[in-house]
């Protein structure tokens, strides 16, 4: 049992002070200092410099790790041409990335704050550095293909790298299923793995409407996409529809991920489904793609969160900076309300999504814990600071074991 007493305590809508934690893997108690002593009084009290804040660690509930070798190889700026450079250059960054590159990406996460993140695995490269992760893991295995000559292959391959994720065994890793998108995962696939879903209650992810090409291909077989799908997989038609393919995640709920071209209709079945959506502002800005319209997602009432995506589309994979390029996309959102909701987005409302024990301090929720020293008295306004100014974060606790910094 250790006791951990910061000046400061974040929780979902208070700012506690003068309350010390006791905790292990789990939070035991909250309470004043002296209260803990006498109660836990074998237990080692943790100190902190003056102005700390303890808050909950971060959740990065979507990440390519794989193709973390990125730097300058892909091209930003449009969808379809960036589309076309990760074809491209595909093997040249899968090969550059070996365990060492993806290690690094992971490690930057943890140092960034980050204690969950959910890896989205096209290729099972990643499954050793995840499974080493200090971080808990939700390991999407992802599933793509459009072609249903290829469906017996490419679901046994799917199989061999989620029955690998499975017979990972250690606490906070998480096996998990992806869907790559309407436009690129035969409806045959979807169906077979969303049995599997149900069956094995796993969690699961897919990409949504992230582009105006994805729009029109869905729409009505046009648009940027037809040369694409023409040139390499000579596809003159969409395999389904967005309104086919939501319907196959009817009854389970599901995190959607960019959903920046939805209509009113596929955000009223989102909505009724209790389906997630996963807000990533930087890659949408980098690929050319608009923003996620969050004032209409509040209005129906659907639970969206923040995510860095992937190297592949991002600079770096840090969700303070994440938050802070959402805060001034969205000029027009009300300051502190939306700071607040964006903190929320990265911690309780990300584990929500997850099904996760996490993301709030709390009695009962797991130990993942930051402490970040800030260099004055917080005020009402502390959400926005903590997005603008990236405070150090001196300590990283995850499921109470101290991963980043000194006791």
């Amino acid at each position: 049992m250790k006791i951990i007493s910061p000046d400061y305590i974040l929780t979902p809508d208070t700012l506690l002070k003068s309350h010390a934690i006791a905790f292990d893997k789990t939070i035991q108690k909250i309470a004043s200092l002296d209260t803990l002593k006498k109660e836990f009084p074998q237990a080692k009290i943790i100190k902190l410099q003056k102005n700390s804040l303890l808050m909950p660690g971060l959740i990065n509930a979507h990440v390519h790790i794989e193709f973390s070798a990125n730097k300058n190889q892909l091209s930003y700026g449009d969808f379809l041409t960036w589309l076309y450079s990760v074809i491209e250059g595909r093997e040249e960054l899968l090969s550059e990335c070996n365990l060492t590159c993806m290690s690094n990406a992971i490690d930057a996460m943890l140092v960034n704050g980050i204690t969950t993140f959910g890896a989205i695995s096209s290729h099972g490269m990643d499954l050793k550095a995840c499974e080493n992760a200090k971080q808990n893991v939700i390991f999407f295995n992802e599933l793509i293909g459009s072609q249903a000559s290829m469906a017996d292959a490419l679901f046994s391959d799917f199989l061999s790298r989620l029955d690998a994720s499975k017979a990972i065994r250690r606490k906070g890793f998480y096996p998990a299923v992806a869907i790559h998108s309407p436009y690129s995962v035969h409806p045959i696939l979807i169906q077979k793995a969303l049995q599997i879903v149900k069956n094995e209650k796993l969690k699961l992810t897919a990409h949504f409407m992230e582009s105006e090409a994805e729009r029109n291909w869905l729409d009505s077989s046009s648009g940027d996409f037809k040369d694409f799908f023409s040139t390499f997989l000579k596809q003159d038609k969409s395999i389904s529809d967005a309104k086919e393919f939501l319907g196959y995640f009817n009854g389970y709920e599901t995190l959607l991920t960019h959903a920046v071209k939805t209509n009113d209709e596929e955000l009223d079945q989102i909505a009724r489904q209790k389906h997630t959506i996963i807000h990533c502002p930087i890659s949408n800005r980098l690929l050319g793609n608009p923003a996620l319209n969050i004032k209409r997602l509040n209005e129906k009432n659907i639970r969206w969160i923040v995510a860095t995506d992937g190297l592949s589309s991002n600079y770096k994979l840090d969700l303070f900076e994440e938050m802070k390029i959402s805060l001034f996309m969205h000029s027009d959102a009300p300051l502190l309300q939306f700071a607040q909701e964006l903190i929320k987005g990265v911690t309780i409302h990300a584990a929500e999504a997850l099904g996760l024990n996490t993301g709030e301090i709390k009695e009962g929720k797991n130990a993942d814990m930051l402490v970040l020293d800030l260099d004055a008295e917080p005020n009402k306004e502390l959400t926005i600071h903590l997005i603008l100014h990236r405070y150090n974060i001196s300590k990283v606790f995850i499921n109470g074991k101290l991963e980043k910094g000194n006791e």
